[in-house]
């Protein structure tokens, strides 16, 4: 239930994004998802990718400063509403939420919440028992 999210530190300068894009892209790694966060002097690039061990090792090798984090994907309906519904267990459990990020599959009928949590099992059993999906590392991957 848990998802291998690839983390890349790139220096706030011109042409930085496009090189990490180029480079997973020649290895054919195929990004699912991805979030920015940034200070004036750099970003952290998040991503979702299909092969997270491929997009270690070519990071690693075009000397890219990258790490690993496990997050939870969940299926959310796409409607207004959806995410606060998800929400709602994990306020109930105490679950602090560091940051999330969304995309909506193909069909459109559900969006994908990436969380990083505190505390991850705890999200999981919550979301879980209150019917939400948890996705599998696998099914993420092949969106």
């Amino acid at each position: 239930m848990r998802v291998r999210q690839v983390s890349v530190f790139l220096e706030n300068k011109s042409g930085r994004l496009y090189e990490v894009c180029k480079c997973l892209a020649e290895a054919d790694v195929n990004i699912r998802a991805l979030a920015i966060a940034e200070t004036a002097d750099y970003g952290v690039l998040r991503l979702i990718v299909n092969d997270p061990d491929l997009a270690v090792k070519t990071m690693t090798e075009n000397e890219f400063t990258v790490s690993e984090t496990e997050v939870i994907a969940v299926e959310v309906p796409d409607r207004p509403g959806g995410l606060a519904g998800v929400l709602a267990p994990l306020y109930e459990a105490n679950v602090n939420i560091e940051y999330l990020y969304c995309f909506v599959e193909k069909s459109g009928e559900s969006a994908i919440v990436v969380f990083r949590v505190e505390q991850i099992d705890r999200a999981i059993q919550a979301l879980q028992s209150s019917g939400f999906t948890v996705m599998r590392e696998e099914d993420v991957y092949r969106i």
